[in-house]
């Protein structure tokens, strides 16, 4: 497998710290949920990762959008990049970054669980011919995607990976595994649309989306939860991966 060729010293400069990892899971209820995926350019896709990861061939890039009505972070909304990978040999999402409309729910969200929270406006819309959302960085849209024509799925149709976030925690630098268990009530699949994107505005350059993979929606409780796992990014997860008291 290959593996991510980052400089890790660069992307220490922008990961978040973590004042202490969650040691109890955090329930979201009724959380609406975009799901988007695009083929990425493979040409310098390794040096998007840390060596300790290992980028899918095809990679991916998936926009993951949240808006969560409310709950003990409060209200907010959030999207995600993330790129698709192994830890190891289990699949994952690389954290590139997040765009988080609700500083408190962004705090924690960085603090405890390592997403590296950036300020902006998250719109999600729902439709009965499309689901779509909207992101803004510094009044700049960023991403306009969509699904398009939405059907129903079974609610256990919808998967979702889990999260690698590289964060600066008491242990050092490190990926931190972050695996939200969803409760899902209602599911739809719908075309994949990409009208817009930036990927400075991401912090992202050189990510360059072209095919479309997948695209759904679904209405779930989402539960983050308790940090258990934690990796060195200098090394695989064979060698690195470290249990969290």
């Amino acid at each position: 497998m290959i593996t991510g060729t980052a400089d890790l010293s660069r992307l220490a400069e922008v990961a978040p710290t973590t004042e202490r990892l969650a040691a109890e899971p955090l329930v979201l209820e009724g959380v609406e949920i975009l799901q988007v995926a695009f083929e990425v350019a493979s040409a310098g896709i390794t040096a998007k990762f840390p060596p300790g990861l290992h980028p899918t061939i095809p990679t991916m890039v998936t926009w993951l959008v949240w808006h969560s009505p409310g709950g003990a972070l409060g209200e907010f909304s959030m999207a995600q990049m993330r790129l698709s990978c192994r830890s190891g040999v289990r699949p994952r999402g690389f954290l590139v970054s997040a765009i988080v409309e609700g500083g408190a729910a962004a705090k924690r969200l960085s603090s405890e669980w390592g997403y590296r929270c950036l300020p902006g406006e998250v719109r999600l819309v729902r439709g009965y011919d499309q689901v779509s959302a909207r992101v803004l960085r510094d009044g700049q849209t960023i991403l306009d995607v969509a699904i398009l024509d939405p059907d129903p799925l079974r609610n256990d149709d919808v998967q979702y990976t889990a999260n690698m976030n590289l964060a600066r925690t008491p242990k050092g630098l490190r990926l931190v595994q972050v695996d939200p268990d969803h409760a899902v009530k209602r599911a739809e699949r719908g075309t994949p649309r990409l009208a817009a994107f930036d990927g400075a505005g991401w912090e992202a350059k050189g990510v360059h989306p072209q095919d479309a993979v997948a695209g759904s929606f679904a209405v779930a409780d989402v539960t983050l939860p308790r940090i258990r796992y934690a990796c060195r990014p200098e090394v695989t997860a064979f060698e690195g991966t470290e249990t969290v008291a």
